[in-house]
């Protein structure tokens, strides 16, 4: 078997293979090249990039961000929370006694002052009984001279028997008077003195007959003032007044008065902004209608909310021309001790690995880090921020694709206001 033809395919098949599958390194051999600039050629001419390890081990590469130069600024720290309005006062106008009205009735809406009369009911036979009170009254009184002559006349006659005791007791001494008569003086005085405790007894019976029949005409006349059921403030009828001919009774409603003149916004403070909150402190609302109020704050409430574990706050808010409502939807704004914080477009916020809302800002190393935030206010001009230094370097172009560490060229731009 020949030899020479199996070298001969051997020896073509390898020239084939340096031509097409290794054609470069072909020719650079050729030229006399390394292999290290071959490799570089070789990815030069495939248009592949350069191994990432080689661009972070060059100090001279760094990635271009757009910052602003941001300084703290003092701001109204506002707590926020939702409410509603409430009437200063509220009352449900109930009878104290069984009778039927007998004045015609008010309707809901109408304004009503101090005392004006909302229900009047039936007297029926009281004023003749606080006529029998009051006679019962005067008849006590007079018994009071009577049993006053009755405990000074047992008085003179105690005063008496001891006269006619002493003597007596001498007379027996000296052998004049009988035991008889002695015996007899002193029965006297024992009666006498028995005179005075029924008289003295008498008296009081009297007395506590005046007390009683003082204590009837009061409740006789508590009972006809019971009869009016008058305003007890300025306000106005939240419902119509009892319907003449109606029987009420004790606890019966008669009318419900609100009073709007002044009105309170009720809202409800989380743990987190109570401390923040004074009494006096200014605040402001805006009701669902688009209507806007303002007052002071003239409640906190020292106890939570069980369930809610928030605490009640109430503002206070003049409301001379009725126009607030009772149980309208409110937000409210109360205004708190100011702070320093930097405003800062939206667009500048991002997260780090761990979810923290932050911002990347450019340290003096000319490095990125990242910066938590708290958001304090959201306005159309940008954010307000708690949390950077006095003054930072915010990035706000380009945060999003550096890390904590990488080196940065930034380009500083003047922040907008």
């Amino acid at each position: 078997m020949r030899i020479i033809p199996p070298l001969t395919a051997l020896v073509v098949t390898a020239g084939l293979y340096a031509l097409v599958m290794q054609r470069d390194s072909l020719l650079a051999f050729a030229r006399g090249e390394e292999a290290t600039d071959i490799e570089t050629s070789a990815a030069a001419a495939s248009g592949e990039q350069p191994d990432a390890a080689s661009e972070e081990d060059d100090p001279g590469l760094r990635v271009a961000v757009v910052a602003v130069h941001s300084v703290a600024r003092a701001i109204d720290n506002a707590v926020i929370v939702r409410g509603q309005t409430r009437a200063m006062r509220q009352v449900n106008v109930q009878a104290e006694t069984t009778s039927t009205v007998i004045s015609e009735p008010l309707r809901k809406g109408a304004s009503v002052k101090t005392g004006d009369i909302l229900c009047e009911l039936d007297p029926g036979i009281r004023p003749a009984s606080l006529l029998e009170a009051r006679a019962r009254l005067k008849e006590a009184r007079a018994k009071v001279p009577e049993a006053e002559a009755r405990l000074a006349e047992s008085h003179a006659l105690l005063e008496e028997a001891r006269i006619n005791l002493t003597a007596a007791e001498k007379l027996s001494e000296g052998g004049y008077a009988s035991e008889t008569r002695l015996a007899s003086a002193r029965a006297a005085e024992r009666t006498a003195q028995a005179a005075i405790a029924s008289a003295e007894g008498g008296l009081e019976s009297t007395r506590a007959g005046i007390e009683s029949a003082t204590a009837a005409v009061a409740s006789a006349e508590k009972e006809m003032d019971r009869l009016v059921l008058h305003a007890p403030f300025d306000g106005i009828l939240e419902s119509d007044t009892a319907e003449i001919g109606s029987l009420l009774q004790p606890g019966s409603l008669c009318a419900t008065v609100i009073q709007l003149d002044t009105i309170k916004l009720v809202g409800y403070l989380p743990e987190t902004a109570i401390e923040r909150v004074r009494l006096g402190a200014r605040a402001g609302a805006r009701l669902a209608t688009g209507q806007q109020a303002s007052g002071t704050v003239s409640f906190i409430s020292r106890s939570a909310d069980e369930d809610t574990r928030t605490f009640e706050v109430e503002i206070t808010v003049p409301n001379a021309d009725l126009r607030i409502r009772d149980g309208q939807t409110a937000e409210i704004v109360i205004s708190a001790e100011g702070t320093k914080a930097h405003q800062l477009p939206q667009s500048a916020l991002t997260l780090n690995n761990e979810g923290q809302l932050g911002v990347r800002v450019v340290r003096d190393d000319s490095t990125a880090g990242f910066v938590p935030v708290t958001l304090l206010r959201d306005e159309a001009t940008g954010v307000w921020l708690d949390g950077l230094d006095e003054q930072a370097d915010v990035i706000v172009v380009g945060q999003d694709f550096v890390t904590e560490g990488v080196a940065l060229d930034p380009t500083y731009r003047e922040l907008d206001k």
